[in-house]
């Protein structure tokens, strides 16, 4: 066993990834990965000594543990270089905040993480390789420091976007790094239990914070429709989840001839009323991340990655010498865009210049996606939803939210919109809609029968329509909502939208196409018996159980 990873729904054979990710990530990434996370530790439990001490913390250390987070979740970073220096740089933080609080207070009893120091690659690789999660023995206590670690690594991922446009929360990062120094504590099943749930409830507030930062700064999506063909001019695609991103790519290309496509979880930026200006924003290209070996050859033109949902391109690839990455993302040979300067913007003039020299993308398909759903949008529809429910035009909500993955079982998604009787409404986010978001499901009384409310972030959304809904019809619990949940998944930040929906009451959700690799049979148990988690079956039995 070179390496030992389990954090995605694609772990080899729902068990765990031994030689190299199902994702491309190689063992001696994983390692490097394992190494970080375990020094972000280290550099945590000495921020919590200098906050019990009443000492400030600069929060550019908080944002350099949510950053190096990010960089470890699924697809994001392959960049083996990136982590070498990510991990020197957390030694240089770590050694920093042990000269503040001098040397006798900075060492953690029976735990090195706050100690360990390493000077060259092979040190780090097998430092790594004795850090990673089998390092815990007892399985139950593995599986809930595990279910924490990845909540806190999707919750540092959305904390990320809005620091990115000058939100933050310092309790947000207080309570990650109240995590990560739980995970080296030894505590019981039920206080790391206790912990999960409270990661949920900081969920909450990081999905909250990020849904004012992006409206806040670029106003409430609205209902949109998305041009899915080509226009003739040489092109940008832009992939991940980074609006911020987006507007510097925007500004910057504006009168240059050059078109702006969306990829991926880029869709929902087209909902939004600040990036409508743009006349050379010009649609949404493509499918969901793991096909996009296939739509990066045919758009000819650049590729901006800025986060994750990575694949690693196939050996003889038509398009590698086109794509550049920034943030969080990295891939060994992929050029790297700079962090912005303070108040500052990207510059993204090297990707401009080598569009210039690109032909107009290939047309793959023609039409557009109806989407802008958030719960601004609905909300102002909400007489409209209310009275097709009261009159039985709305017989179910059916929560479609969540990942898209390459397993041929996913299928399953597909099958089960088109089955869908037509009473009923998807509602849905993140890239878990494009199993169905192209098929002619129709509307009801013009409320179309896919409501998109945009990125994985925004399944927040999701929430609070279902508790409107739940102050308008006068009920005591969110569960009594005709809402059925069938939710995907995929990495991590899929986990902590799930623990998110756990804190807000939501029970009985099932999640597919398997339950997490990292829940044992006890945890799992625990998810079942209290909150009625489930898995999927056949699409028959599971219409059956929904629309029963």
């Amino acid at each position: 066993m070179s390496m030992f990873c389990y954090q995605c729904q694609e772990t080899a054979q729902n068990r765990g990834c031994t030689i190299k990710g199902v994702c491309g990530k190689s063992s001696d990434v994983a390692n490097l990965q394992d190494l970080l996370i375990y020094l972000l530790k280290g550099v945590s439990h000495n921020i919590i000594r200098m906050q019990n001490k009443g000492m400030d913390i600069p929060v550019c250390i908080n944002r350099f543990v949510t950053e190096s987070l990010f960089m470890t979740i699924t697809n994001a970073n392959f960049d083996k270089k990136r982590f070498v220096q990510q991990i020197e740089k957390a030694m240089k933080v770590r050694s920093w905040l042990t000269d503040q609080l001098g040397k006798d207070l900075a060492t953690c009893p029976d735990c090195d993480c706050t100690t360990w120091t390493g000077n060259t690659l092979e040190e780090m690789e097998a430092k790594g390789a004795t850090v990673s999660v089998l390092a815990t023995n007892n399985e139950d206590i593995r599986s809930l420091r595990e279910l924490l670690t990845y909540g806190v690594k999707g919750m540092a991922a959305y904390a990320e976007h809005a620091k990115n446009l000058g939100y933050e929360d310092p309790e947000i990062y207080a309570f990650i790094e109240e995590a990560l120094v739980a995970t080296t504590n030894n505590l019981s099943v039920d206080e790391l239990t206790s912990l999960v749930l409270k990661c949920g409830e900081y969920g909450v507030k990081t999905m909250a914070l990020l849904d004012r930062a992006n409206t806040d700064t670029y106003g409430h999506p609205e209902v949109t429709k998305v041009d899915i063909g080509v226009r003739n001019n040489p092109a940008i695609l832009i992939s991940g989840h980074d609006l911020r991103d987006l507007k510097d790519l925007l500004d910057q290309t504006e009168g240059t001839g050059i078109d702006v496509y969306t990829h991926g979880e880029m869709l929902p930026a087209h909902y939004y009323p600040a990036f409508k200006k743009y006349s050379h924003f010009a649609g949404n290209y493509g499918g969901a991340w793991w096909n996009q070996n296939e739509d990066f050859e045919a758009f000819n033109g650049v590729i901006l990655f800025t986060t994750n949902c990575i694949v690693p391109p196939r050996e003889n690839s038509k398009y590698a010498d086109r794509v550049y990455t920034t943030g969080a993302a990295g891939f060994s040979g992929f050029p790297h865009i700079e962090d912005r300067k303070e108040n500052g913007a990207k510059d993204f003039s090297a990707l401009i210049a080598h569009a210039k020299h690109c032909k107009a993308p290939t047309e793959r398909e023609q039409g557009q996606i109806i989407g802008g759903f958030a719960h601004d949008q609905v909300f102002a529809l909400a007489d409209k939803v209310v009275n097709a429910v009261k009159s039985g035009a709305i017989k179910k909500f059916v929560v479609m939210a969540g990942c898209d993955g390459r397993m041929k079982s996913r299928n399953y998604y597909t099958e089960f919109a088109e089955r869908l009787p037509k009473d009923t409404v998807i509602l849905t986010a993140g890239c878990a809609k494009y199993r169905y978001n192209k098929l002619p499901l129709g509307d009801i009384g013009g409320i179309p029968r896919v409501l998109d409310a945009g990125q994985c972030n925004d399944s927040y959304s999701l929430a609070l329509i279902a508790l409107k809904l739940k102050e308008v019809f006068n009920l005591s619990d969110i569960n009594e909502l005709p809402i059925v949940y069938n939710i995907a998944w995929y990495e991590q930040k899929a986990v902590i939208v799930l623990l998110a929906l756990l804190y807000l009451g939501v029970k009985n959700i099932h999640l597919g196409p398997t339950l997490p690799a990292f829940l044992s049979p006890n945890v799992a148990k625990v998810l079942v018996d209290n909150f009625g988690i489930g898995g999927i079956t056949t699409v028959e039995e599971d219409l059956k159980m929904f629309l029963s």
